[in-house]
């Protein structure tokens, strides 16, 4: 009883600070990747018209997705380097000198990252998809609140959808000179104006642009011109939104409905179903085949890292070349996260791809464990 007991409390000083490691490293690292991705973003206000608050928003439910992204690599690390950590220290030597064999010793790392496999899993299954439709829902109920920034000199300004702006200069006072406007809204009647001057004004929290002095040209879908000319006019700028993409991507729809599509495809039922943000159509199964992989099983490579990182533990720091050693295991952890993610590159409508992406953790998994027996 009291070497079961002690083997609880050295293996549990061992998950803390797996998990101490683990916490810092996913706090630094996403941190560092969401203020980069943070500033690639500024250009849904700088191009798209939305306001900072939007922006914010969207930025800041982007820290699941790359956490998520992240979790394989920073687990990895975590566990390389505490066991690396307990080698260099002679911790290790607890362990065996309590009875605590190297099989049983990597078996509980392997029970241990099923922890961090549920983590990702339910990241990837609910809460990144949610996140994500989440964020995007902001740029899609998103009006032009940045919309005055949007609009430079001698430039034709299109990134307003169904509406070309140009303007010649703009006057200190914030008006603009020589305007011109082309609205294709309705494809049977597209009209231009020409503007001497005008400004954007707010009324009820509305905008509107006020022309003064111009001409209103309309084009109909027989190519015949109706112009007239005005001293001013109010042209309304609320019914015009961003090209930023309105639709969901794949990647922020709910797993059950992917499943669902996907199903019917692969039955060939011919039946196209309709979610309320989804088509399902044949030419989308390659992506949501690739979607489901990517949610549902490439989580449990965790596994297969876990015991690649375990390695460590079948070579003391005093034997030769315990460092080459030491730097193998390493590098393949790594390359096992990237091949991971080339495999999922190649899964969709190829079945051999498919399988190959669902066999190789396994494959590896008992090659490498057979690997654990020979040496042990």
């Amino acid at each position: 009883k009291l070497a079961i007991s002690m083997k609880k409390i050295i293996f549990k000083k061992l998950s803390n600070e797996i998990l101490f490691f683990f916490l810092i490293s996913s706090f630094a690292l996403t941190l560092i990747v969401w203020v980069i991705q943070a500033v690639n973003y500024l250009d849904i206000v700088t191009e798209d018209g939305h306001s900072f608050a939007v922006y914010f928003k969207y930025t800041t439910l982007s820290l699941p997705k790359i956490f998520s992204q992240l979790l394989p690599f920073i687990f990895f690390l975590s566990v390389f380097y505490t066991i690396g950590v307990y080698e260099d220290k002679n911790q290790l030597l607890v362990y065996w000198t309590h009875g605590v064999s190297k099989k049983e010793f990597i078996n509980k790392v392997i029970k241990f990252s099923l922890i961090f496999l549920s983590i990702q899993l339910l990241l990837s299954i609910i809460i990144v998809p949610h996140t994500n439709n989440k964020s995007r829902s902001f740029i899609r109920s998103s009006t032009l609140d940045f919309f005055p920034n949007l609009i430079k000199p001698k430039k034709f300004i299109d990134t307003v959808e169904n509406l070309t702006i140009f303007i010649d200069s703009k006057n200190k006072d914030g008006s603009y000179k020589n305007i011109i406007l082309k609205d294709t809204t309705n494809r049977d009647n597209i009209q231009t104006i020409i503007a001497q001057n005008g400004e954007i004004v707010t009324k009820n929290n509305q905008k509107f642009l006020l022309l003064n002095n111009g001409q209103i040209i309309q084009t109909n879908s027989k190519k015949e011109i109706t112009t007239f000319n005005f001293e001013q006019t109010q042209f309304d700028l609320n019914k015009y939104s961003s090209k930023t993409t309105k639709f969901p991507k794949i990647q922020e729809l709910e797993t059950v409905k992917i499943i669902k599509c996907t199903r019917s495809l692969l039955r060939n039922s011919g039946e196209e179903l309709i979610f309320k943000d989804l088509v399902c159509k044949k030419n989308f199964l390659k992506n949501l085949i690739q979607e489901l992989f990517k949610r549902m099983y490439l989580p449990f490579y965790i596994i297969l890292i876990a015991l690649t990182s375990s390695l460590l533990v079948l070579k003391s720091k005093n034997e030769t070349n315990y460092s080459i050693f030491k730097n193998i295991v390493f590098l393949s952890g790594v390359v096992l996260i990237i091949i991971s993610e080339i495999l999922l590159n190649l899964t969709g409508n190829n079945y051999s791809n498919n399988l190959l992406f669902l066999s190789f953790p396994i494959l590896s998994y008992i090659a490498i464990y057979q690997y654990i027996n020979l040496r042990i």
